[in-house]
Formats: structure tokens, sequence, C-alpha cells
């Protein structure tokens, strides 16, 4: 089977047309997987090629092909001489205000700087994202560039403030567990929950308009007489990339939460647990 050129739905209809309508946008798609002609290798090409008929442009970041190094260090973080001990955070700022981080962090800084929507593609590996897409959040999304306080203004700048506002974020994921393990009462925890950290604590967190993940559950089992049908179903969530409603996350400075960011007691009185964060 040519996985390359994975062209149709599962009810076997062409892909469509470009919308004329559809402004054309920039995406970047973060990729992390080590295997090029995996299934999530696979989804990747289909996924981008999608895109690309609809009229995007199509920026790439295949973390393994790059041989990204995930590892926060010193001089990871700035290339000027650290000084000790290194305070992350500090660090990592004064190299962004100072423009001395290192090139490949500035080259994927200048990617999303110019994307209208990010997709981040990953094995779902132990509950959470590869060691390789963890470091590159972990290198990329530093304070004065993913968030952190307006040096004018004093500006808080995350959630409904972040420098990310407009920007729609699409976890595309594959894992093991089947279905209903990521349902509503599965023992792996909902989907949207078991994710929270990424959708909310990076996607929302930096402003981003974060989506309803798109998952295949099962993927170990998944043969390849199957690979067309999960690229009918990720290529339908991209088909509607910029017009499907996003997550409706709280905002942070509009009233919902207190001075010590727990949320306020008359709202939704005696529940708890990550839902409450959500308008519903």
């Amino acid at each position: 089977m040519d996985t390359d050129h994975i062209t149709a739905s599962p009810a076997g209809r062409a892909e469509p047309a470009a919308d004329p309508a559809e402004a054309p946008r920039t995406v970047l798609w973060v990729s992390a997987h080590p295997e090029p002609d995996s299934l999530t290798g696979s989804l990747r090409r289909h996924g981008m090629e999608v895109l690309r008929r609809r009229g995007h442009t199509v920026l790439e970041s295949d973390l393994h092909a790059m041989a990204w190094d995930p590892v926060v260090r010193a001089e990871t973080l700035d290339t000027r001489p650290a000084p000790r001990p290194v305070q992350i955070t500090r660090q990592g700022r004064s190299a962004q205000l100072a423009g001395t981080q290192p090139p490949d962090v500035a080259a994927e800084q200048q990617k999303l700087r110019g994307a209208d929507a990010l997709v981040v593609q990953f094995p779902l590996w132990w509950y959470g994202m590869p060691a390789i897409l963890k470091g590159w959040f972990d290198r990329v999304f530093v304070s004065g560039f993913a968030f952190g306080t307006d040096p004018d203004t004093g500006r808080r700048l995350r959630f409904e403030q972040g420098p990310f506002r407009g920007t729609r974020a699409l976890a595309a994921i594959t894992l093991g567990d089947r279905a209903a393990s990521i349902g509503p009462r599965g023992k792996s925890g909902e989907l949207e929950e078991l994710l929270f950290g990424l959708l909310h604590g990076t996607f929302a967190y930096t402003g981003m308009d974060a989506l309803r993940p798109w998952a295949l559950p099962s993927a170990d089992f998944t043969d390849e007489d199957s690979w067309p049908e999960a690229a009918g179903s990720l290529a339908r969530r991209l088909e509607g990339l910029f017009a499907e409603e996003p997550l409706p996350y709280r905002e942070q400075f509009t009233g919902d939460y207190t001075e010590e960011w727990a949320l306020r007691e008359e709202i939704r009185p005696g529940q708890t647990g990550l839902s409450v964060h959500l308008h519903r």
C-alpha cells in the first residue's frame, strides 16, 4: 500500500476542492515520531497535503528529522555565557529580549510568529507528549515570547491577553488505548482532561484558541488497510480548522477567578475538577 498517497475518505469520496471563500492561511505542523513510514508519518504527510490543497501554506517542524535537542541547558537557552546558577525562566527571557537565543529556537519562533494555526501531532506515550516534543515547548515557549509581562504596560501576557491570541491550535494524537478508555467514564481519563496540560496549560495559556483534540485510539492495532479511514477522519477536522468553535476555556482576567487564581465560589458552587474551567 502506498501510504504517501491516501486520497479518499472511508466512503471513498474524492478529496474536496479548496473552498474559494476560505482565505489562505499559514499552518505550522509540528510532529514527533521517530519513524517516517509509521501510521503517524503517513497521517502527517496526508494532513499537510489536505491543507495545501485548500490553499494554505504549511510550515513543518519534523522534530526527529531535525534532530531537535529537547534538553534545557544554559547553552540551549542563550548563546551568551550564563551566570551561575542558571535561572531558567529569567535566562530564557533575557536571551529572548536580547536576541541571543540559539538559532534553532529563533527559527521555530519565527515559524510560530507567521502561523495562523498550529497542529501538534504525536503518539501519546505514558499519557503525555514524547520527550522530544515536550522539549520543543520547553525551549521555544520561553518567557518574553510565549508568556510573561509587557515591559511597557505591565500587562500579564496569558490566556485572553496572551501573545498568540487568535492562533488556532489542534492536537492530533495516536494512542494505544481503546476509544472507551478515553471516553467520559474511561479508565485512562476523558481525553480533554487527559490533555489538560497541553490544551489549557499551553495552548490557552499562551492565548491560542485550543480546539478539541483529534485522536486515533487503538493505533497499535490499526493495519494499513485501515489507514485511509484514519486519514479521512483527520482530513475532516483539518477542513474545519479555521471554522470550528474552540474549547470554551474561561478567561483569567474578567472576573471568574480570585486574585489567587482559584475559581470564585459562586461559580459552579460545590463542583471541582478540571471541567470547572470550561464555560459549560
